[in-house]
């Protein structure tokens, strides 16, 4: 990934920010263009809360180039509170310990690095909430 996709992803993978339909108010994460109910362009910017449900999960131990340092590490589909569904990785938790519906939050975290310059690439990551509530 060059700097500059990095630059026009950071408000999608620091802040959760997706868009909501302002004729029928579906929700959307990644932000699109183009409402899938209703067909309307008429979006707005919204910044998800990041609070939501483990929906499905599992564990990799086998990861792709560039994520062989952090095997084994646990994804999942997130249900979020406000509706959409999101992909991401859970972290800060033992992979035997993550339950389908456990209360997980958004958190920035490192993804990882690219090439000699250093570029340090952070996004969301999902991790279980502290009081389960």
């Amino acid at each position: 990934m060059d700097l500059a996709r990095n630059w026009r992803l950071k408000d999608q993978r620091y802040r959760l920010e997706g868009t909501i339909c302002n004729k029928c108010g579906a929700k959307f994460f990644p932000p699109r263009g183009v409402c899938t109910e209703c067909k309307s362009r008429d979006l707005r910017a919204h910044e998800f809360d990041g609070h939501g449900a483990v929906y499905s999960f599992t564990t990799l131990t086998q990861a792709p180039m560039g994520f062989e340092a952090a095997v084994p590490y646990i994804v999942g589909m997130i249900k979020l509170d406000e509706g959409p569904m999101v992909e991401a990785q859970i972290t800060d938790v033992n992979p035997s310990a993550v339950k389908i519906g456990q209360r997980v939050e958004m958190v920035t975290r490192k993804l990882r690095e690219y090439g000699e310059a250093g570029l340090i690439v952070y996004a969301y990551k999902f991790r279980p909430i502290a009081n389960g509530n």
